[in-house]
């Protein structure tokens, strides 16, 4: 198949033939991948149990530079978890989602029959995206604001709007000043290149990564993408980018734990799923900016200048109406399985 095939394959509702219990199980799984992962790295396994479903960290997919405490690694479980929760209720199953601890940390899904309840954000699992373009600047009503808030709240994690010009400059100032630190970092350059899949067979083959033509550039072979990679990437440029898409943006969503753990980043993994969901029920997009909570040298005087005391600012994420993106890949759900011999 090519690119166009392989999106319209992968990025779908299931069309309803599920002969058994197994079957289920497995489709579960295929939309909790559709969930956004660091890098797109899709660090997550699943464990199939009698009755339940676990998301185990996939350390091996670690992005250490980035991320050097997993932070985002347990985030994208808990987008991934709430993925399936939502298709558990659609399914008829109730999706009770837990985390446990233990060892590594993994996500719990405990599934019990329920009556089917096809949800909009359910809706919007396909259709949903980080969109890395410029947005159009329109605002974004007092009722859809509500809608956002309400979805971008969980236990133990809050998630403050920013709509006002002054407040998004302020964010920014520290965006630019953390994407300027991650730029000229060697380690985060190669870092980076190596999850950037440049063409479109190499994006098929691997099934993961940030795709070229998802960041708005055009597909080229490896070793061009390479080239023009280590050749255009520029702090300046970067920068003078990353502003332009910020202020084209209706508002800024950060989201903040009450406590820096595991479990909490689990619950904002969620809650930003939630959220990322109820905007694409809207018509709204979003897309990441977390330079400022990556660079730990950073993060305390972002978090005092909002005002966070006590908490973790976890995520960034600018949200506005633009235009649809190309679709990043998934690997197979047979890829991410844990089987006996494995487990």
């Amino acid at each position: 198949m090519n690119y166009e095939q392989v999106v319209k394959n992968l990025w779908r509702h299931g069309d309803g033939q599920l002969p058994d219990q197994a079957a289920r199980v497995k489709e579960l799984i295929r939309y909790a991948t559709l969930a956004p992962s660091g890098h797109n790295t899709q660090c997550w396994r699943f464990r199939i149990a009698e009755d339940a479903i676990s998301i185990l960290p996939d350390l091996t997919r670690r992005t250490p530079v980035v991320d050097p405490d997993d932070h985002h690694l347990y985030v994208s479980l808990g987008c991934a978890a709430e993925n399936l929760s939502l298709a558990a209720r659609a399914l008829g199953m109730q999706g009770e989602v837990s985390f446990h601890a233990e060892g590594a940390g993994e996500v719990h899904v405990t599934l019990a029959p329920c009556q089917p309840e096809v949800s909009p954000l359910f809706e919007a699992i396909p259709v949903r995206q980080c969109s890395r373009t410029d947005y159009d600047g329109s605002p974004i009503n007092d009722e859809e604001l509500s809608l956002l808030q309400a979805a971008g709240t969980g236990q133990g994690v809050s998630i403050s709007l920013l709509t006002e010009k002054k407040a998004i400059e302020n964010v920014l100032e520290y965006v630019l000043k953390a994407n300027g630190l991650q730029i000229g970092n060697r380690a985060f350059r190669q870092e980076l290149e190596t999850w950037i899949r440049f063409g479109d067979q190499e994006a098929i083959t691997a099934g993961d990564g940030l795709f070229a033509r998802s960041m708005g550039s055009p597909p080229t072979p490896r070793w061009l993408g390479r080239w023009l990679f280590r050749a255009l990437l520029r702090q300046d440029a970067e920068n003078a980018k990353v502003a332009r898409q910020v202020r084209s943006s209706a508002g800024i969503a950060v989201f903040i734990s009450q406590a820096d753990d595991q479990a909490h980043w689990v619950e904002a993994g969620r809650c930003y799923q939630r959220f990322a969901l109820q905007a694409t029920a809207l018509g709204i997009c979003n897309a990441f900016i977390n330079q400022p909570v990556e660079e730990a040298s950073v993060r305390p005087a972002f978090a005092e200048a909002l005002g966070i005391v006590g908490g973790r600012p976890d995520l960034v994420v600018r949200f506005g109406r633009g235009k649809t993106m190309p679709r990043s890949l998934r690997r197979p759900v047979e890829s991410v399985l844990v089987t006996t011999a494995s487990a």
